[in-house]
């Protein structure tokens, strides 16, 4: 039978992962998102001792791919330092916004591994960062599907 017609299982052997796709914009991060780097490479360098010592290709296979990714991270990181204060906004500032609907919501602005929109922390290169940098109190900027105003711009405390 034809080669085209059968599926293998992940994980055999000839399966190659594809490697995690590393962003073509400058690899920002704060003191924070440094230190979460580091500590996810200790761990998975704990993991892949426990990989390696039950035998388990597929899974070193996994963790090797993850290993080089953040490996590249670290060696790319550009640590952004806390500024002092300042009314614009900045990569690692905090921001609150009051939207259209008299609703404050925050964000603070920090690199792309470190991002995580639920927690209110959001990629310097997501569109909503990109309308906030430069931004002072009192502008305007595009948010969801109407506006909102910046009401207040905190610098990076870390």
């Amino acid at each position: 039978m034809s080669r085209a017609f059968v599926k293998e299982l992940d994980g055999e052997a000839g399966d190659e992962l594809p490697e995690l796709a590393v962003s073509p914009h400058r690899n920002l991060v704060t003191p924070s998102g440094l230190a979460q780097i580091e500590h996810t490479l200790h761990r998975l360098d704990g993991e892949l001792t426990d990989a390696r010592a039950a035998g388990d290709q597929p899974l070193i296979a996994r963790i090797e791919r993850d290993l080089r990714y953040f490996r590249q991270r670290k060696a790319t990181a550009e640590v952004v330092r806390p500024t002092g204060a300042t009314d614009k906004v900045r990569f690692g500032s905090r921001v609150q916004l009051m939207t259209s609907a008299g609703e404050p919501v925050e964000f603070r602005i920090v690199g792309e591994d470190e991002s995580d929109p639920p927690k209110g922390l959001i990629s310097y290169v997501s569109p909503l960062a990109a309308s906030l940098m430069g931004g002072s109190v009192g502008d305007r900027v595009p948010f969801l599907d109407t506006e909102a105003e910046i009401v207040a711009v905190e610098p990076c405390l870390e």
